[in-house]
């Protein structure tokens, strides 16, 4: 037997490891079986050429539990290791075996793992001992035995181990008893090792049988040693993909809408399928659905550093041996070769689409309403995406009809050009508590679209900034979304001058103060009373919303920059249309008066300091027209009522006043 430390720089390597090298305890597991996964690889790349004669025979790595000795053994039937192997190895933690190895065989390692050279250390955070029995494959090889209990000395003799491979014996420390649970194990295994390329068996089989479960003969298989991301597209159907989806994803019940086989050889190593989900609403609520493995490994399903921000709202596999990895296999590393396999999934992202698009556009106009939350994210996040989608990004009217934005351009720029050139979109949020702006629009022959989607408003803004960037010199007008609700008709696509009517300022301020005196009172929304001659056949009081602020408003809703905005209160224009018939009569009605008023005046207009004042008496007419004509009240909650903010006890007043009305 011989004894030594192991060739570290400082004797508190391990609480290094147990606290800082490995944050996540379970990943221990994960280590342990990649590693004896290795040592089985190897062996069967040694055979491939000829360096390992005859059978392997048995080459399943187990993973087994004695609750009364409190261990869990890993155990492989792959290389093993002499005793010099296990010296360098073991005992000298900074040299990496897998290095060594991949050197020597680089030609035969399409099937090798590699990346480990601390893993087996992740041991001691679980336990007080380990235990290595390892016998190697070498001719005349003596089985070796090696113990350490958490810290630099260990011991190794030879020992007796009938087969060939390595056990690992930890000997679990009280506090993470858990992982002596067969069902703690048992979930461990399915998350890290489900597709590992060599069978790992946990146990036997259970069924119920005459109500009880019953322990079979046959040992219970973990994993799945090919997966089908491995396998080439064309040996795949449909069903296969589907089944796949499901295999990933059990608890998942809607089928994915479409996928994309990733299989690259150069400048890197990448496979994976990748699906589309059904994505309506909520961009965070289904990220981190991606599952990253590196040699059918498991590592991890935050991807952020892999793909771009948008691209985790797909779900599926990617698995690459060229993604660097930390010593830990649980955080990745950015350099050029993740920059480019980013680059490459989203190009095959962006293809896909465009070939979906062009093979068959009325499928993916059936499936635009799932996708277009994914396609805008993605248009908004990259530059290159967005070149790539202006092809198949949609837009829909409110008939259900859907157009790329050059089409939807084409189709309405005679129609909804102005006369300053601008060319007016005009789109709805809601076709409901829109209906009375829309019946309007469509009176003028205009076409409206439907925008009632999560980033919508960010959309529409891009498209105008891209528009106004595209511009040549001294081209007229430019591209302008304008919600069909913000203004009147006439206003917000004007094809002459303003209509003029004959009412005095005197008499738009008087029934302007008459409206103003009978709103409701709300601090969450704000008024501004104002005149303008619509059309006769347009409502007679009727809101709108600017456009700039209301945008303001639902974009601060995503970024935080802009929470100014959502702070402030609603802002609605109600427009008094003294075009219309009953506006005409109420202004008809008010009563007017001569009266005298009192006017600070500045002879001297290049100074206007309070010293340089007079005082002048000044006549002027005043409009008033009484406050309790029904008619006022009534017509600002028809107003409120076309814009669904007429609710509750205003709402029941509005309906017995309107009885007593017709009375």
């Amino acid at each position: 037997m011989s004894k030594g430390n192991i060739g570290v720089t400082s004797d508190n390597i391990f609480p290094v490891i147990k606290k800082f090298l490995y944050s996540d305890h379970e990943i221990f597991l994960r280590e342990l079986i990649s590693n004896a996964v290795d040592a089985t690889q190897k062996l069967k790349t040694l055979a491939s050429v000829g360096e390992v004669k005859g059978d392997l025979g048995d080459t399943r790595v187990r993973v087994t539990i004695d609750k009364q000795k409190k261990t869990l053994t890993v155990s492989d039937h792959g290389i093993g290791m002499t005793a010099d192997e296990v010296d360098k190895y073991i005992n000298q933690i900074a040299f990496s075996g897998a290095e060594e190895f991949l050197d020597k065989y680089k030609d035969k390692t399409e099937a090798i793992i590699g990346h480990f050279g601390l893993g087996f250390y992740s041991s001691f955070m679980v336990s007080d001992k380990v235990e290595i029995f390892s016998l190697s494959y070498k001719d005349d090889a003596k089985a070796v035995h090696w113990t350490c209990t958490g810290n630099p000395e260990y011991t190794m003799e030879e020992t007796i181990k009938a087969e060939r491979g390595t056990d690992i014996v930890l000997h679990i420390n009280s506090e993470f008893e858990q992982y002596l649970e067969d069902a703690t194990v048992e979930g461990l295994l399915k998350k890290y090792c489900k597709f590992l390329p060599v069978e790992i068996a946990f146990g036997k089989k259970k069924e119920w049988k005459e109500g009880k479960e019953v322990e079979l003969d046959e040992e219970n298989i973990i994993n799945d040693i090919h997966p089908a991301w491995t396998r080439k597209p064309s040996e795949m159907t449909e069903d296969d993909y589907k089944k796949f989806y499901h295999q990933l994803y059990p608890d998942q019940y809607e089928e994915p809408l479409f996928h994309i086989h990733l299989n690259v050889d150069y400048p890197f190593h990448l496979t994976g399928i990748l699906y589309f989900p059904r994505i309506k609403r909520n961009i965070d609520v289904r990220r981190n659905k991606i599952q990253l493995y590196c040699n059918q490994v498991f590592v991890t399903d935050e991807v952020e550093n892999i793909v771009p921000e948008y691209l985790t709202l797909l779900h599926g596999v990617i698995d690459s041996p060229d993604i660097p990895l930390n010593v830990s296999r649980s955080y990745l590393q950015s350099d050029n070769n993740v920059k480019k396999i980013s680059s490459h999934i989203t190009k095959k992202v962006a293809d896909k689409l465009s070939e979906l698009y062009k093979n068959d556009k009325d499928d993916f106009c059936k499936k635009w309403d799932d996708i277009k939350l994914f396609i805008q994210f993605g248009m908004l996040s990259d530059e290159k995406f967005y070149e790539r989608a202006t092809g198949f990004a949609l837009l829909k009217n409110l008939e259900g009809n859907y157009f790329t934005l050059a089409e939807y351009k084409e189709k309405v720029k005679e129609n909804q050009t102005d006369k300053d050139g601008n060319l007016v979109l005009l789109y709805a949020q809601d076709a409901d508590s829109s209906y009375a702006y829309i019946e309007r629009a469509k009176q003028k022959g205009y076409d409206v679209l439907l925008m009632d989607g999560e980033l919508d408003v960010h959309a529409m803004s891009q498209a105008e900034q891209k528009d106004m960037a595209n511009r040549k010199d001294g081209e007229k007008g430019s591209l302008r979304f304008v919600r069909v609700d913000s203004d009147t008709i006439e206003n917000l696509i004007r094809k002459e001058e303003t209509v003029q009517d004959n009412y005095t300022a005197e008499q738009k301020e008087g029934i302007t103060k008459a409206f103003e005196n009978c709103l409701p009172q709300n601090e969450r929304l704000r008024y501004y009373v104002n005149c303008e001659a619509a059309a006769a056949d347009a409502l007679p009081v009727f809101l709108t919303q600017n456009e700039f602020m209301r945008r303001m408003k639902e974009m601060s809703q995503h970024q935080q920059s802009m929470s100014f905005y959502g702070s402030m209160p609603d802002q609605y224009n109600l427009v008094i249309n003294t075009a219309h018939p009953i506006v005409k009569e109420l202004i008809d009605k008010m009563t007017s008066e001569i009266v005298e008023e009192t006017v600070d005046k500045t002879p001297d207009e290049n100074n206007s300091n309070d010293d340089n004042k007079v005082q002048e008496t000044v006549t002027k007419t005043v409009y008033t027209l009484s406050n309790e004509d029904e008619r006022l009240k009534q017509l600002i909650d028809i107003a409120l009522l076309a814009s669904g903010l007429l609710k509750g006890e205003s709402l029941a007043q509005f309906v017995k006043r309107s009885v007593n009305l017709l009375q």
